[in-house]
Order: C-alpha cells, then sequence, then structure tokens
C-alpha cells in the first residue's frame, strides 16, 4: 500500500506532519493509498482516534482525499507539493515561453521613480504603527478607475497582491470544508490556494467569455459558497467575461445571494477589452485589482473594495499580521499613475498584436487556440505531455496544462509576451509537428 515508507508518530499532529512531510518530498506520491486508521493505529500503538484526528488535519490541508469505504489517499495535485513545479525546467539555449511574466520592455523603470519617491520623503514625517494604513491618494486614483469601470461603491484596503487577497477574503467567511467554485482551466496559485486552506475546489467549466453560467449555477445549487472569477486576461486561457456573459453570471449570482464573490481583475492595465464586473450581485463580494502585470510583479500590490462586512474582516485580519501594505510602495505607486509610467492602450496593443501573430500561425497549422486578452494563449492539444516534450526538443518551451486544470480537457499555455514576429511562424510550425503524432493515434 505505501511500499517502503512507514509512517511515523504518537499524537495527531506528529502523524499529519509526517505524512505531510512524506508528500511533500515524493515519498507518498499523488494517488497513492492510505492505510486504514485502525490499521495505522494499531502499527502505531495509538488510539484510533488519533489518526482520525491526524487524517481529518491532512483532509482540511489538501494534502489527502476521503472516498468513504474506498479509504484515505493522497491527492491527485496535493496542496504540499505545488504546481509551479510541473514542467518548470528550462535548459538552457531553450526559448522559454512557460513563465507567463510580462515583457520587462514593457514595464516602467523603477529606479527614477523610487529615486524621485526618496527626495520627497525628506519632507514627511514617518509613517508610525497606528497610521492609517492606506496612502490617500491610492484610494482616490483607485476609486476613480474602479467607479468608471462600473464597479460598486465600497470601503477601500490595500492587500499585498491579489492572492494574498483572494486568501484573507476566503478566510474572512469560509471554514474547513466549504466548497469554492473556480474556474477550470484556471490560474494554478488559485487552485493550489483553496485546498490549502482547508476548503474544497469545485470546478466551472470556462470559455473565450468567461466562467459558463450553466456550470456556475449547477455548482452553487449543490453547494459551493463562494466563486473566484477572473475578469480579463484569465491565466491561462486569455478570457475575458464579456458583457452578456456578465449578464447571465449576474442573474446567476443574484439567485444565490448568499454566494461569497470574488473577482480578480489582475490585467487592468494591459487589456483593451472593457470591464463588465459582477460585482454587487451578491450580499459579500470582493473587487481585487493587482499593479504586477502592468508595472511589474515585485510591486506586491493589490486594491481591493467590496462590502463593509469583507473589507473590515480583511483590514481586522491584516492588523493581528503585517499590520499594513508598505505605505512608502503605495506612494511608489501613485506616483507611476501620476507620471502616466506605463501607457496602458500602447501595452494592451503590443500584447494584442503578438496574440494575434501566433492565433493567426497557428490557424494556418490547423491548430485551434484561445487567447482574447492578456499575454497568454490555451492550445488545446490531444496529449499535453509529450507536445510540452516534443516541443521542447525543438527549442520551445510551453507550460503543460496540468498546472492549471481540475477536470477539464488537455492543454498548454504559452506566454506570449515576448514572442517576436520572426517566431511566430516558426513556433505554430513546432506546436502542429509536437501535436501531429497524437492526433494520428486518435483517428487511428
Amino acid at each position: 500500500m505505501l511500499g517502503e515508507y512507514l509512517i511515523e508518530g504518537r499524537g495527531a499532529a506528529e502523524i499529519a506532519a509526517d505524512v505531510e512531510r512524506a508528500v511533500g518530498a515524493g515519498d507518498l506520491e499523488p494517488g497513492q493509498l492510505l492505510p486504514p486508521m485502525r490499521e495505522l493505529a494499531a502499527r502505531l500503538g495509538v488510539n484510533p482516534n488519533t489518526v482520525a484526528a491526524a487524517y481529518r488535519t491532512l483532509r482540511e490541508r489538501g494534502v489527502i482525499e476521503t472516498a468513504g469505504r474506498r479509504g484515505s489517499r493522497v491527492r491527485s495535485r496535493p496542496a504540499t507539493t505545488g504546481r509551479d513545479g510541473i514542467g518548470a525546467d528550462v535548459p538552457a539555449g531553450v526559448r522559454d515561453l512557460s513563465s507567463g511574466n510580462p515583457d520587462p520592455a514593457l514595464l516602467p523603470a523603477l529606479g527614477p521613480v523610487l529615486a524621485a519617491l526618496a527626495a520627497d520623503e525628506g519632507g514627511r514625517a514617518p509613517v508610525l504603527y497606528g497610521a492609517d494604513p492606506v496612502e490617500p491618494e491610492l484610494e482616490r486614483f483607485s476609486r476613480a478607475e474602479l467607479t468608471a469601470d462600473g464597479v460598486p461603491d465600497g470601503p477601500f484596503t490595500v492587500t499585498s497582491g491579489s492572492l494574498d487577497a483572494v486568501e484573507r477574503v476566503l478566510l474572512a467567511h469560509l471554514k474547513p470544508g466549504d466548497r469554492v467554485a473556480v474556474e477550470d482551466p484556471g490560474w494554478g496559485r488559485t487552485l493550489d490556494l483553496v485546498p490549502a486552506l482547508g476548503l474544497r475546489t469545485v470546478p466551472v467549466a470556462v470559455d473565450d467569455d468567461g466562467p459558463r453560467a450553466d456550470s456556475l449555477r449547477a455548482k452553487l445549487e449543490s453547494g459551493a459558497r463562494a466563486v473566484i472569477v477572473t475578469a480579463r486576461a484569465h491565466n491561462p486561457t486569455g478570457a475575458a467575461v464579456s458583457a452578456a456573459r456578465a449578464r447571465a453570471l449576474r442573474a446567476v449570482l443574484r439567485d444565490h445571494p448568499h454566494t461569497l464573490l470574488i473577482e480578480d481583475d489582475h490585467g487592468h492595465g494591459i487589456v483593451d477589452l472593457p470591464l463588465h464586473p459582477l460585482a454587487g450581485a451578491t450580499r459579500h463580494w470582493a473587487f481585487v485589482r493587482s499593479v504586477a502585470k502592468a508595472y511589474g510583479p515585485d510591486l506586491r500590490l493589490a486594491a481591493m473594495t467590496g462590502d463593509g462586512t469583507t473589507v473590515d474582516r480583511v483590514r481586522g485580519r491584516q492588523r493581528l499580521g503585517p499590520g499594513w501594505v508598505s505605505r512608502l510602495l503605495q506612494r511608489a505607486v501613485v506616483r507611476l499613475w501620476t507620471d502616466e509610467a506605463v501607457r496602458g492602450p500602447e501595452v494592451a496593443a503590443a500584447y494584442r498584436a503578438r496574440r494575434e501573430l501566433l492565433v493567426d500561425a497557428l490557424a494556418d497549422q490547423g491548430i485551434e487556440a484561445h487567447g482574447r486578452s492578456g499575454m497568454n494563449l490555451w492550445i488545446p492539444v490531444p496529449d499535453e505531455t509529450g507536445a510540452v516534450s516534443r516541443l521542447l526538443h525543438e527549442g520551445w518551451a510551453v507550460s503543460p496544462g496540468a498546472r492549471y486544470r481540475l477536470a477539464s480537457p488537455p492543454g498548454i499555455r504559452v506566454t506570449v509576451s515576448t514572442l517576436t514576429p520572426e517566431e511566430a511562424p516558426a513556433l505554430a510550425a513546432a506546436v502542429a509537428a509536437a501535436v501531429a503524432p497524437a492526433r494520428g493515434r486518435v483517428q487511428a
């Protein structure tokens, strides 16, 4: 059952920690069946309730899953082992189109901004404990943009990026075991985070216009208490919620007003499609907008608004931990905005041109691709492992769909942020050749 590995420990915490360490080290593999509780209790010389408590902890931490009489086994993608490790190695000399990073050439230079900010700080009083955690100018700029985009008015706060906001909002309302509807395919970090918090992921189908309303309705009717939606620049598919889809999704949410809604608009500043927000369709909601893609991933900052209860709980939990996101960092972002360091339409046009180049080149090869917005394309393939391996052999590193999937069909993600016009035809031809063997097997 466990091969050579023997679980150790006397208390529930020790047993759970030993299993989690073994999963992280690869000594216990995904899908591996764990011993029945009474059997393991007898071997360790402990009460079966101790093992039951350990298994419960492991389920809540997203390490194992239990299927009634079929027993407990290591999750196929345990929270202990992040998806970032799937196919992550890029050999020297290989063109890396797997990272999901923005084009450094389209990011603003931070040196001059930080130097100007340092000069300004000489006349400011230092920020001390107990000060307002939000820079007033940051809130003013953010609120103006949010209002212009149709996001309802609500209290405002700042978090250390989108995922930090998602985590804090989920913990503000949910308890271990609650179900969270997530996009499938969807952002791998989100698919890892939810089970790591002791919550259960339920997949919602996605197409080019965002989450499908029928799929979301089915998941909410089956008991999902929260849903996470990417507004634009969906990672990995490039989907963007259209006006028609937003109307359909709001109708579903209005029928389930107690659903916790989290919207992630990390594509703000790099897309040229309008925002169609869902915020306000439910009692509790949060709308998050990070600056990472437009201004740089190292600026760990996201603006967040939401209903009063949600924002108040997030602020309260922040006070007990980091306290606030650096006001210096907030002022740096304000200066980037006021200096117009990033010209959103030009950046969005650049990414659109690169996506369309590859989409057209793939179409010439008879290959379907998806990517309405952002910096990534999603290409359905019959065998993603084989396609990734063959492309790597030809000098192209792309990301396997396993990083982003729960139950959806296989695919590969290609980051086009730095793709050149000269590369697009060659890459398309390589993709066509990479998927040809699998297509032949399917047809046969």
